[in-house]
């Protein structure tokens, strides 16, 4: 029926939605039964809102997105510091969000919730005030993103995870399901559990994003050096720039780690313990 609606050249509206004259719908939106639009909510060109969801704020979602049945988008953030002040909710374009997640807008006047393009949110997902999310990004059923957690492009969020406030993932990260995630996530790396402790390279998203196999053995070792070697972290970032080819990938993987705030995730003491005692730098 959605699909029906879009390809139209002008809004296709249900008589029982409610649309503040305020919004700005661009061509061929489609909302469904019961949907709420408020005041300041801009919908961009093929949009297409499901029923009883809500939008409200002062929210803009780009062009050819997916608001599925129940979900809220806009709504004010669930952070005690918040006084009623104008902020914003940023959604790119190709983004679905499914059946009742949600996403809260900033706190902080004239600050942003930031949802980038091609991202898509599974039913239940959160996405609290401040978030900043980038581009291809999937959060599986139930993630929960508290406020100000940061997501680079295509990362990955196992199912019934919740992510701390503050936290960044860095590129190509994958989280495995049912993690707590306490700590930032290196680009590029797999952690898994509760809490989160490294479980080795994202391989599948390294290949999925077209990285070289050169560059997929200089990450790899890269982890090693990291994870399996004993070494404190700024003596790991030295010995990566003393050993390693560079590249692209390498130098996001470093530039991360020096500018971690919370500390990477490595495991407990005896976690890592385990680790390299089983295993080498090679």
């Amino acid at each position: 029926m959605f699909q029906d609606y879009a390809s139209q050249q002008t809004q296709k509206i249900h008589p029982t939605a409610v649309v503040s004259p305020g919004a700005i719908l661009e061509d061929q939106v489609a909302i469904g039964p019961y949907a709420v639009i408020g005041d300041h909510v801009t919908l961009g060109q093929g949009t297409i809102v499901g029923a009883h969801a809500v939008i409200d704020g002062w929210t803009v979602i780009g062009k050819d997105c997916v608001i599925c049945s129940g979900a809220a988008i806009g709504g004010q953030p669930q952070d005690i510091k918040f006084a009623g002040e104008k902020s914003y909710v940023i959604i790119g374009d190709h983004t679905q969000i499914h059946e009742f997640a949600t996403v809260n807008r900033a706190t902080g006047e004239k600050q942003e919730t930031r949802i980038g393009n091609h991202c898509l949110l599974l039913a239940y997902s959160h996405v609290a005030h401040n978030c900043s999310l980038g581009n291809h990004v999937i959060l599986s059923n139930a993630v929960h993103l508290a406020g100000h957690v940061e997501l680079a492009d295509r990362v990955t969020i196992g199912g019934l995870s919740g992510v701390h406030q503050f936290v960044k993932i860095g590129r190509n990260a994958m989280i495995g399901g049912a993690s707590k995630v306490v700590q930032d996530i290196p680009p590029f790396i797999t952690v898994d559990g509760n809490p989160a402790q490294p479980a080795g390279l994202n391989t599948v998203g390294i290949i999925r994003a077209g990285i070289s196999e050169e560059t997929r053995r200089t990450l790899k070792r890269a982890y090693k050096i990291l994870y399996l070697s004993g070494l404190r972290l700024p003596e790991a970032i030295a010995t990566m720039e003393n050993l390693l080819s560079p590249s692209p990938e390498l130098t996001a993987l470093i530039h991360f780690l020096r500018h971690t705030e919370r500390g990477i995730c490595r495991g407990s003491v005896q976690q890592r313990q385990k680790r390299i005692a089983s295993s080498s730098i090679g």
